[in-house]
C-alpha cells in the first residue's frame, strides 16, 4: 500500500512538472514511468487480468450449493382430478366378493359350514347394490384450477466427471495468460517508448545540424552581398546564395514540424492531454557498446511475448479435459421446501430431498469432435510457442548482426562528415578569394548536410538496433543505462 502510494505521488509529481510552463526536459527513466501508470495499453491488460481473477474465483465457489427461491403462478386447462368412475365396476365388484368372502369365514366359524350358494349370492348382490348406491357419481378434484407456489430449491454437485474442476483449471489457465499478457503490454510500451524517444533525441541532432547549415547558408548569403556591392560578384550568382538560404530556412521549419509530431505520439504512448507540454532537449551520443548484456541459451523461455503464447498451452490442454468430461455422468444432491403450501395440489409434497443424475448417452458426434477439436488447439499452441521462440533467437541474430554493420557505417560516415566539412571550409575560402562561386559553396554544404543526416541516421538505426537487442533479451528500458 506504501509503495503504490508512493507511486501515486511520482506520477503526480511528474505531471505537474509537464503542465508548469517552462518545464524541465523530461528524460527517457520519466517516460516509461508515466507509461506504467498511464499507458492505454496496460490499462486494458490490467483490466483484463482483474476480470479473469475474479472470474477464477468465481469458479472456485462452483462447489457450493445453489440455493433459489423458485415462486410462480400456474393455471391448469382443468383441475386434476381422480377418474372414480373408470375404476367404478372395479370396486364394485373386489368389495361385493370380500363381502362375500368375509360373511362366509364367520359363517363357517360358528356352523364350521360353508354358506349356501344361495345365501353368497344374495350378500354378493346385496352388497352390490348398497355401494353401487353410495358410490360417487363425479371425479373428485386433487387442485384447484389455478394456485401460486413459493419454494426453496437446492442443488449440490456430487460428482461431475470432473467438469467443475476443469472449469477452475481454465479460469486459473486464463488468469496466467492475463499476467503474461500484462507483462508483454509492458515490454512493448517500454519499446514503443524507447523507439520514440531515440527519435526525438535523433531529431534533436538534425535540428542542430541544420540550424548550423542554415547559418552557413546566411553567411555565404552575406559573402554573397558584400562581393556584389564591390562588383566582385554577378547578382545571379547572389541569387543561387538566397535560394539555398530559404530551402535551408524551410527544411528547418519542417524537421521541427517533424519534432512537434514525434512529441505528440509520444504523448499518445504516456496518455496525456493533447495540449501538455513535454520538454526533451537530449540529443543522441554516439558510444559504441563494447560488449553487449550476455544471455542464457534459453533466454526466449522467460521472455512475456513466448510465456504469453506458452500459456495458451495450458488453456488448451484444461479445454481438452473439459471436452472428455462431457461423455461422463453428472450427480447432484437436490432438495426443495414449500414455503407457500395453500391451495397446492396434492401431487407436490411439502418439502423432499433426493439425488439426480444427469447422463447425456447419445449427442451424435458432438464429444468425439470437441476432443479432436481441442486437441488441435494443443497443437496449434504448442507450434505458436515454437515459432515464438525461433523468431526471438532470429531477432536477437539479426539484431546482433545490425549493430555491427552499422558501426562499420557510422566510422565510414564519421569519416566522409569530417571531409565534407573540410572540403565545404575550403571552398568557402576560395569563394572569398574569388576562385569559386557561391553556388559551388553551396553544393558543397548540400553534400556536408546529406552526409551528416546519414551519420546520424545510422547512430540512429545502431541505438534502435540495441533496444530491439535489449527488449528481445530481457527489457528495452535498460537501454537508458546507454544514453547517460
Amino acid at each position: 500500500m506504501q509503495l503504490k502510494a508512493l507511486t501515486t505521488l511520482t506520477i503526480l509529481f511528474l505531471t505537474g512538472m509537464l503542465f508548469r510552463a517552462g518545464a524541465q526536459n523530461i528524460s527517457l527513466e520519466d517516460c516509461f514511468t508515466l507509461a506504467r501508470n498511464n499507458n492505454l495499453l496496460i490499462k486494458q491488460a490490467g483490466a483484463s487480468l482483474k476480470a479473469r481473477e475474479y472470474a477464477l474465483q468465481a469458479e472456485k465457489q462452483s462447489y457450493l450449493p445453489r440455493i433459489d427461491l423458485l415462486a410462480g403462478y400456474n393455471y391448469l386447462s382443468k383441475p386434476l382430478e381422480v377418474n372414480l368412475q373408470q375404476v367404478k365396476d372395479g370396486i364394485l365388484e373386489g368389495s361385493s366378493r370380500q363381502a362375500v368372502n368375509t360373511a362366509n369365514e364367520v359363517y363357517k366359524a360358528i356352523t364350521g359350514n360353508d354358506l349356501s350358494q344361495n345365501a353368497q349370492n344374495i350378500i354378493y348382490n346385496g352388497g352390490k347394490n348398497i355401494l353401487n348406491t353410495f358410490y360417487p357419481d363425479y371425479n373428485p378434484a386433487l387442485s384447484k384450477q389455478q394456485y401460486f407456489t413459493a419454494a426453496l430449491g437446492v442443488r449440490q454437485p456430487i460428482w461431475l466427471g470432473n467438469k467443475l474442476k476443469t472449469v477452475q483449471d481454465v479460469a486459473a489457465a486464463e488468469v496466467k495468460s492475463g499476467r503474461h499478457n500484462l507483462e508483454l503490454a509492458n515490454q512493448q510500451v517500454e519499446l514503443l517508448i524507447a523507439l520514440q524517444y531515440l527519435r526525438i533525441m535523433y531529431l534533436n541532432n538534425i535540428l542542430q545540424s541544420q540550424q548550423q547549415i542554415v547559418k552557413s547558408f546566411s553567411r555565404i548569403e552575406y559573402d554573397a552581398n558584400e562581393m556584389v556591392k564591390q562588383n566582385l560578384l554577378p547578382p545571379y550568382q547572389r541569387n543561387w546564395a538566397s535560394t539555398a538560404v530559404i530551402i535551408a530556412r524551410s527544411r528547418l521549419q519542417n524537421q521541427e514540424l517533424e519534432k512537434q509530431t514525434a512529441l505528440a505520439e509520444l504523448n499518445k504512448l504516456l496518455n496525456m492531454p493533447i495540449d501538455t507540454i513535454l520538454t526533451i532537449t537530449d540529443t543522441l551520443p554516439y558510444k559504441p557498446v563494447t560488449e553487449l548484456p550476455s544471455f542464457s541459451p534459453d533466454f526466449w523461455a522467460a521472455n512475456p511475448a513466448y510465456l504469453a503464447i506458452e500459456s495458451k498451452q495450458d488453456l488448451a490442454q484444461a479445454s481438452l479435459k473439459g471436452s472428455k468430461s462431457f461423455s461422463l455422468p453428472n450427480i447432484f444432491a437436490i432438495g426443495s421446501l414449500q414455503l407457500y403450501q395453500k391451495d397446492l395440489p396434492l401431487t407436490i409434497p411439502p418439502w423432499l430431498v433426493g439425488v439426480e443424475m444427469q447422463w447425456t448417452i447419445f449427442n451424435g458426434t458432438q464429444t468425439i469432435k470437441r476432443v479432436k477439436a481441442s486437441k488441435e488447439l494443443l497443437e496449434e499452441a504448442k507450434i505458436a510457442a515454437d515459432q515464438t521462440k525461433g523468431l526471438l533467437q532470429t531477432r536477437v541474430r539479426v539484431a546482433q548482426n545490425r549493430l555491427s554493420a552499422l558501426r562499420n557505417d557510422i566510422a565510414a560516415m564519421d569519416t566522409a562528415r569530417s571531409t565534407a566539412a573540410l572540403t565545404t571550409q575550403q571552398v568557402e575560402e576560395r569563394m572569398r578569394n574569388r576562385m569559386s562561386t557561391p553556388r559551388e559553396v553551396n553544393e558543397s554544404l548540400l553534400v556536408e548536410e546529406e552526409i551528416t543526416k546519414a551519420y546520424y541516421t545510422a547512430v540512429l538505426g545502431y541505438y534502435l538496433a540495441l533496444a530491439d537487442y535489449l527488449d528481445a533479451t530481457g527489457s528495452a528500458s535498460r537501454i537508458t543505462a546507454y544514453l547517460k
